[in-house]
């Protein structure tokens, strides 16, 4: 019973992301409107729709607390991060190659280089920084620095831009649904109910504040939902499916706060903006991996102290790391491969997913092809302890 219930309620947080995710989008698109291409999703949009990430791994923390909330907070930014890297450019390009808007999807080198190199950085770092068994504040504090040198670099390096989009903007927003105020408010359609005729920069942050409380709150009740599946419920007397929450939150939580990513590239691929729809991707995982993790951490150990982390923690935690770093590596020679990315692309992507997920759910029932895997990322992880001067 606690089973069933813990994955109605994640299909529920889902549905409720990705309702409140649209009347984020209609704000960030219009607040960021004047951000050039490609700078807007791998900035605005990548923030925006990171949100659930960052909420997830707060709740994570400071609810599950110490070892086991880091562990799934770790697991949601980065299984968030390795299903942007494959799911999303996919989706893009299926998106837009079954519904014949054209054969193949074409993104700028050198908005691939800008976000390709800078995430594959900001990964190597997080590789290296978070060893030991020990976190503190210092921690946090050098991942959210990480990211506040990325989007100063891109804010100060792009181009104007022109403000020919907003008119457009503007009839999109005319043509929302005509159902009722409490309708619109139960069925989360947030745009229609804060944007009476049409959006400016006052409705604007009012829309995107409180389309952030509702996902927030839906992130919290994630948490709640991986914990009980993880663990069962007690009042129900029975047991979850007793898997740590680690890996609960590496493949449901991850998919679920992924949801506005997914919807923000889809929309920005079917207006033909793909630099935009792929660099949102890539830009959430850069956000993911530096401020979504590095301020919930930095946040957690000033009020509590330094956690410390079990030995199983430890390990599934630089597995995790490496993993994400090594298919970030091969997801991004697939986007620099070919001038333009078609199905071929596509289904490369999808599969790199498929290997993932059947790692982490072998690796949860202590399969043995994935610990032959497990023993081989360790020891590269051994490798590269040698490498940590600090220590």
């Amino acid at each position: 019973m606690s089973i069933l219930i813990s994955i109605l309620l994640i299909v529920l947080c889902c549905i409720i992301i990705w309702r409140a995710s649209d009347g984020f989008e209609a704000a960030s698109e219009y607040l960021g409107r004047n951000l050039s291409e490609g700078v807007r999703g791998a900035t605005i949009n990548a923030i925006g729709s990171s949100m659930p990430e960052l909420f997830t791994t707060l709740f994570f923390l400071f609810v599950l607390k110490d070892r086991d909330g880091f562990a799934g907070g770790i697991g949601t930014t980065a299984g968030s991060a390795i299903f942007n890297g494959m799911i999303i450019p996919a989706v893009v390009i299926l998106v837009v190659v079954l519904k014949r808007v054209t054969s193949h999807v074409e993104v700028s080198k050198k908005v691939l280089l800008r976000d390709g190199i800078s995430l594959l950085v900001c990964e190597f770092v997080l590789i290296f920084l978070l060893g030991g068994d020990t976190l503190n504040w210092t921690h946090g504090l050098i991942l959210m620095g990480l990211y506040a040198a990325y989007a100063i670099y891109m804010l100060t390096s792009m181009k104007s831009a022109g403000e020919e989009e907003e008119e457009d903007d503007e009839d999109e927003e005319e043509e929302e649904s005509d159902a009722g105020f409490f309708m619109n408010l139960i069925t989360l359609n947030l745009e229609p109910v804060f944007v009476k005729d049409k959006i400016n920069s006052k409705n604007g942050w009012t829309l995107l504040i409180v389309a952030m409380l509702v996902i927030g709150a839906a992130c919290l009740l994630l948490v709640k939902a991986c914990e009980w599946l993880g663990d069962g419920i007690e009042y129900f007397g029975d047991g979850g499916l007793g898997v740590p929450i680690y890996f609960i939150a590496v493949i449901l939580a991850s998919a679920a706060t992924s949801v506005p990513d997914t919807i923000l590239s889809m929309k920005d691929a079917k207006k033909g903006n793909y630099d935009d729809a792929v660099s949102n991707a890539l830009g959430s995982n850069i956000f993911d991996v530096c401020f979504a993790l590095g301020f919930p951490l930095f946040l957690f150990t000033i009020f509590y102290g330094p956690i410390a982390m079990s030995p199983d923690t430890v390990q599934n935690v630089a597995e995790l790391r490496i993993l994400l770093f090594i298919f970030t590596l091969i997801a991004f020679f697939i986007y620099i491969a070919k001038p333009k990315m078609g199905m071929v692309s596509a289904v490369l992507l999808l599969l790199i997913y498929v290997v993932f997920t059947v790692y982490i759910f072998g690796r949860s029932v202590d399969a043995e092809a994935s610990l032959q895997v497990s023993e081989w990322l360790s020891s590269i992880n051994d490798y590269i302890d040698t490498l940590r001067f600090w220590k």
